[in-house]
C-alpha cells in the first residue's frame, strides 16, 4: 500500500518530481550546448549561455542547485567549450561561493542587484577564462569586452526564462 501524499503548506512544500529536480541542471547544460551550435561570425561574440543560465538559476532560487552543483556543470562546459580543463569548474564554483557569501551578508536583493552580481560574475569568468586559455598573451581586448557586454545585456532575458521555467517546474 502506498503512503498517503503529504499536503503542501507554507512551511512544508510538496516534494518535487524527479524531472522538476533536475530541470535547472538540464537547462544549464542546454545553455552550454548552445555555444557549440554552428554559427558563422566574423568575431566570436557569443555569450556564455551556460554561465548565464547557472547565474540565473542561482540568483533566482538558491535551493535549485546544491552548492557543489557548479562543479559537474562546469566540467560539462569545459568539455564542450574547449577551455582548459577545470577552468569553468573553478570559476563557476568561485561565483557560487561569492553569491553564497553575498546571500549571507545582504538581507534583501532586488533585480538590479542580481543584475549587477551577474554582470560581475560574467566579467570575472570571461576575463579569467581568457587568462587561463592564453596565459602568456592574456590581455583584455575589444572582442572580449563586446562579449561581456552582450552577456550582461542578455541576463534579464535569461533570468526571465529561468523564472518561467521555475513556475513550470512547480506545476509539474
Amino acid at each position: 500500500m502506498r503512503p498517503p501524499r503529504r499536503r503542501a503548506g507554507p512551511f512544508d512544500p510538496a516534494p518535487l518530481s524527479p524531472i522538476a529536480r533536475i530541470l535547472p541542471a538540464l537547462t544549464i547544460m542546454a545553455g552550454s550546448l548552445i555555444t557549440i551550435w554552428p554559427f558563422i561570425a566574423t568575431i566570436p561574440a557569443l555569450p556564455p549561455f551556460g554561465l548565464l543560465m547557472l547565474l540565473g538559476w542561482r540568483l533566482l532560487r538558491a535551493d535549485a542547485l546544491p552548492i557543489w552543483g557548479a562543479l559537474p556543470l562546469g566540467l560539462f562546459d569545459d568539455l564542450l567549450s574547449g577551455q582548459p580543463f577545470g577552468s569553468s569548474m573553478l570559476l563557476w564554483q568561485l561565483c557560487f561561493f561569492a553569491i553564497d557569501l553575498l546571500d549571507q551578508r545582504i538581507v534583501y536583493r532586488d533585480f538590479w542587484q542580481d543584475w549587477m552580481i551577474a554582470a560581475g560574475a560574467t566579467g570575472f569568468c570571461l576575463i579569467l577564462g581568457r587568462a587561463f586559455a592564453t596565459p602568456l598573451a592574456a590581455h583584455v581586448d575589444t572582442v572580449l569586452l563586446l562579449q561581456a557586454a552582450i552577456a550582461i545585456m542578455l541576463f534579464p532575458v535569461v533570468a526571465r526564462l529561468c523564472a518561467w521555467l521555475d513556475g513550470k517546474r512547480g506545476d509539474a
